[in-house]
């Protein structure tokens, strides 16, 4: 398993042909934060790695998770009668936050600036961003406490339909969500927060998708013909959310009360790792251990069982996730200098 290869000899091939192509025609980031960042990017030196940006933010994203984590375990912080999280906690996530947000906005700049753009640093970049997905929400529900909102599976599904864009279309149109909901982060009341996160999901990035694939059809630009391999990218996504739903309705244990954060962190991993395999779209494998979990706890079992295959679940899926993002980065490192990139 050391030395498993993911990517295929078939795949490895286009590697040197592969152009990255995306769009961005949010407002938002065109006229505030494009200009903000031409600014930021101007102060890094030129030995600043692009990749190590990248891997910054994505660690002060995981310290917010903790840091919420270990002042807020349940989210229930937020309600009367409860120990509230510190002031100061708020201040340093919300700064940690916009520290993320701009990092996560210079660091392709700063690889044109180097001259150092490559399929590489772009895989590495969006597997660390699907990751994120999970982290970011969670560390919002503090914020707002426990409550009915669906956050979670709403952005999971703007951040999958566009790269399903992606894989249809050839070009990854960002979705305006991701940066409305960032900029709004701490100005929003839940009500109108979770509203806005919805709503632009589904009036904003479900429309365009569409309105971008049928675009895509109708010039006969589109990467795929049939219907089935269109919609291959939506299977293993929706497959985790019927198991991972299932779990929550049917589960004769306390994991809403006291592992619910364990819960999100094994669905977000499970849901980067089938984000990352858009390079070899397929059912993803990690599904398989969840369908038995899922069969085993709705059997009967303990509870205390239950929260141990959670738990035992959670550390298999960060270990795989991480062994696979691993290896295929020393895959492509190898072909970048087989090809001389």
């Amino acid at each position: 398993m050391a030395g498993y290869e993911y990517v295929s000899p078939e795949q490895l091939a286009g590697f040197d042909k592969y152009k990255y192509s995306a769009v961005d025609i949010n407002p938002l980031s065109l006229y505030i934060m494009h200009p903000f960042w031409n600014t930021i990017v101007k102060v890094f030196s030129t030995w600043l790695v692009p990749n190590l940006i990248t891997f910054s933010g994505f660690l002060l994203v995981v310290f917010n998770f903790l840091l919420m984590a270990y002042f807020d375990p349940d989210f229930y912080a937020s309600a009367p009668g409860h120990k509230h999280v510190p002031d100061w906690v708020w201040i340093a996530a919300g700064i940690l936050s916009f520290i993320v947000y701009t990092l996560h906005g210079v660091d392709g700049k700063q690889a044109h600036k180097t001259n150092s753009s490559t399929p590489l640093g772009k895989l590495f970049d969006h597997g660390l961003d699907s990751w994120s997905c999970v982290y970011f929400v969670v560390t919002v529900y503090s914020i707002f406490g426990r409550g009915s909102t669906g956050m979670v599976w709403v952005v999971l599904f703007s951040f999958i339909l566009s790269h399903w864009e992606k894989y249809n279309v050839g070009i990854l149109f960002l979705p305006w969500r991701y940066d409305i909901k960032r900029f709004l982060f701490n100005s929003l009341y839940r009500d109108l927060f979770t509203a806005m996160i919805i709503g632009c999901a589904l009036c904003v990035t479900l429309p365009m998708s569409l309105l971008n694939f049928f675009g895509s059809y109708t010039n006969n630009t589109l990467k795929h013909n049939s219907v089935y391999e269109a919609m291959v990218p939506f299977f293993s996504p929706c497959l985790l959310f019927i198991l991972s739903t299932a779990w929550i309705l049917w589960l004769p244990s306390d994991i809403l009360e006291i592992h619910l954060r364990v819960f999100y962190f094994m669905v977000g991993t499970a849901f980067a790792n089938i984000t990352c395999q858009l390079i070899c779209p397929t059912l993803n494998w990690l599904l398989v251990p969840l369908f038995l979990v899922v069969l085993v706890v709705n059997s009967g079992i303990a509870s205390f069982i239950a929260n141990g295959l959670l738990y035992t679940l959670a550390a298999a899926f960060s270990v795989a996730h991480v062994h696979y993002g691993v290896r295929v980065l020393k895959q492509l490192r190898m072909e970048e200098k087989n090809i001389g990139l």
